[in-house]
C-alpha cells in the first residue's frame, strides 16, 4: 500500500522512468490502464485524474509525450472502458454483488446510485469526474438498462470532457515553477478535490448520525 501512494504522489518521477524504460509502448500500457479504471469494475483504485494531469505535464517538456496522441487514445480508451462496462452490467447485472467480497463492494454500487438519483442519465458525464463512481456509472447504467443511444453519447462527451480537461491542465500548468516545485502537493490536491463528492455525503451522513445519536 506505501509502495502504491508513493506511485499516486509521484507520478512525475515515475513515469519518467516508465517512459525511459517501454519508449512508445508507454502509450499502450497508458492506454491499458485507463481503459481497465474505466472498464472493469475489479479496478476503481487505478490512478484517473492524477495520472491525466501528469500525462499532460509530461507532454509540455521537450522530447515528451506528444500531447495529440494522447489526447485521442486516452480518449478512445476512456468510450471502449465505458462501453465494455455498460455491457457487463447489462449482461451480469447485480449478480456479481450477491455476494461480498474486496472487488465488488456494495458500497460502491449505493454510491454510484446515488450518482444516478441526482444527475439521472447526466451521471454519465459527471461520473467522470469522480473516482468510483466513474468506474461503477456505466455498470450501473447496463444493470438499469440504459438506452444505449443516449448512453453512448453521453459516454462519448463525458470522455472527451474528462481526457481533455486533465491534460490539458497538465500541459499548461504542469511545469510552472511553482508547481514543479510542489508537484507531489499539486498531484495530492488533484486527488482531494477528486475524491471531494465521495467524502462531502460520508461527512453529512456521519454529522446526521452524530446528531440523531445526541
Amino acid at each position: 500500500m506505501s509502495q502504491f501512494i508513493d506511485i499516486m504522489l509521484h507520478l512525475d518521477q515515475h513515469l519518467i522512468g516508465w517512459i525511459a524504460l517501454f519508449g512508445p509502448w508507454i502509450y499502450v500500457l497508458m492506454f491499458l490502464v485507463i481503459f481497465c479504471e474505466t472498464g472493469l469494475v475489479v479496478t476503481p483504485f487505478l490512478p484517473g485524474d492524477s495520472l491525466l494531469f501528469t500525462l499532460g505535464a509530461l507532454s509540455a517538456l521537450d522530447d515528451g509525450l506528444n500531447m495529440t496522441f494522447l489526447l485521442t487514445s486516452l480518449t478512445i480508451a476512456g468510450i471502449l472502458g465505458d462501453t465494455v462496462n455498460y455491457h457487463i452490467g447489462k449482461y451480469l447485472g447485480p449478480k456479481v454483488f450477491e455476494k461480498e467480497n474486496r472487488f465488488f463492494k456494495k458500497e460502491y454500487l449505493t454510491y454510484t446510485q446515488a450518482f444516478y438519483s441526482r444527475w439521472g442519465a447526466f451521471t454519465i458525464v459527471a461520473a467522470r469526474f469522480a473516482p468510483i463512481a466513474r468506474t461503477f456509472a456505466p455498470f450501473v447504467a447496463g444493470i438499469g438498462g440504459m438506452n444505449y443511444k443516449k448512453f453512448i453519447s453521453y459516454n462519448i462527451f463525458g470522455a472527451i470532457a474528462w481526457v481533455f480537461t486533465f491534460i490539458l491542465a497538465g500541459h499548461f500548468f504542469g511545469n510552472l515553477p511553482a508547481v514543479k516545485r510542489n508537484f507531489h502537493i499539486v498531484i495530492f490536491a488533484v486527488i482531494f478535490v477528486s475524491i471531494l463528492p465521495m467524502l462531502i455525503p460520508w461527512v453529512k451522513s456521519k454529522m446526521g448520525n452524530h446528531k440523531s445519536a445526541t
